[in-house]
């Protein structure tokens, strides 16, 4: 008997290129924010947390190589099916030896230590300035000398107000340095992360590294070094680690929001985002991360809104969408323009 139309399954209704970016910039937004919050609420030794900075580094790479090292072995089959040799890392890193190490190092390993790291010492609202605030004016810095690029007078006022916003707020904490504060500790560790990611992403830009690819090659280097590295040192107990006496519930969290969530699922929405707004559009969206994630640490951690946080957010805010306008022009008046689709951070 033939299917009339009643009789043919009705086919779930596919979500518009437009519908697919807007999706992947709220989950973007969302996931950014969630990270600062949720990495202050667990390394904050007076929370109440059992896992150190190092404990979270370790559940964030296995939580993220469950997912993506299987998915690197698949990409690297599948080319070197016409590109024999490819990959690296005992066929799971789709990027060469050389790539994968850099990458690795600086865009993993790292910047994970040190912003873990810096949430031991200082709240929230200073990461929300201090990591993806200064990610414009450290990239713009370093891509001078590596890339060749030239600092037009509109990126510059943006890169003099990011200053400023840091300032507001680095230099805030310093002035109380003395005063037995260990906060300028967690301000100078997010100020470093900055800068490592910067280094990663200026790079990657350099070598025109996919997004996807990069993240993989990243997992596989810390999978391969971190992970064996602090297993013998938990093991030999010669580090003060608590990961395997720690509840599963605390280190499944861990995994879920460090590593599936900040590494896999960001890193895939952040690409999606990137081909349907654009690089401009999509620097205006995360725009938002310093705000929102500054707010987030207040309603949900408590933390103090002071002025200058205040402020710093608003002079950090403001520098990164001058950012974006120079780049608007640039694009503009490009022949051709690339999309760089590595230079974000969770």
């Amino acid at each position: 008997m033939p299917h009339t139309a009643s009789d043919t399954p009705a086919l779930p209704p596919r979500l518009s290129p437009k519908a697919v970016g807007m999706v992947a910039a709220v989950v973007t937004v969302v996931i950014w924010t969630g990270f600062i919050v949720f990495a202050r609420a667990s390394a904050d030794p007076a929370r109440g947390g059992v896992l150190n900075p190092f404990d979270i580094v370790y559940a964030r790479v296995w939580g993220a190589s469950l997912i993506l090292l299987p998915w690197g072995w698949w990409l690297v089959r599948r080319a070197r099916a016409t590109m024999p040799g490819s990959g690296s890392f005992f066929g799971l890193s789709p990027l060469s030896l050389r790539q994968t190490v850099i990458a690795g190092f600086f865009g993993g390993l790292v910047y994970a230590m040190l912003a873990y790291s810096g949430f031991v010492f200082a709240p929230a609202a200073h990461a929300s300035v201090l990591m993806p605030g200064s990610l414009p004016l450290w990239t713009a810095l370093l891509a001078i000398p590596v890339l060749g690029e030239r600092i037009t007078p509109t990126r510059a006022l943006g890169l003099v107000l990011i200053v400023g916003g840091d300032l507001m707020v680095g230099g805030n904490s310093l002035l109380h340095a003395l005063d037995g504060s260990g906060v300028w500790r967690g301000d100078v560790l997010f100020m470093a992360a900055s800068f490592t990611w910067s280094i990663y992403s200026v790079l990657a830009r350099r070598f025109a590294l996919q997004a996807v690819q990069a993240t993989i090659a990243i997992t596989v280097f810390a999978f391969f070094t971190y992970v064996p590295a602090y297993t013998a040192l938990l093991l030999l107990e010669w580090v003060p680690g608590h990961v395997f006496q720690a509840a599963w519930t605390a280190v499944g969290a861990q995994m879920l929001m460090q590593g599936v969530g900040s590494v896999v699922i960001s890193g895939i929405t952040f690409t999606r985002m990137i081909q349907h707004f654009g690089p401009v559009r999509s620097t205006m969206i995360t725009a938002l991360v310093p705000g929102l994630s500054a707010i987030a640490a207040a309603v949900v951690l408590g933390e103090p809104l002071v002025w200058n946080l205040i402020a710093g957010l608003a002079l950090v805010t403001a520098g990164i969408l001058f950012g974006v306008r120079q780049t608007r022009m640039t694009a503009i008046n490009s022949v051709a323009i690339k999309t760089d689709s590595t230079g974000a951070s969770a």
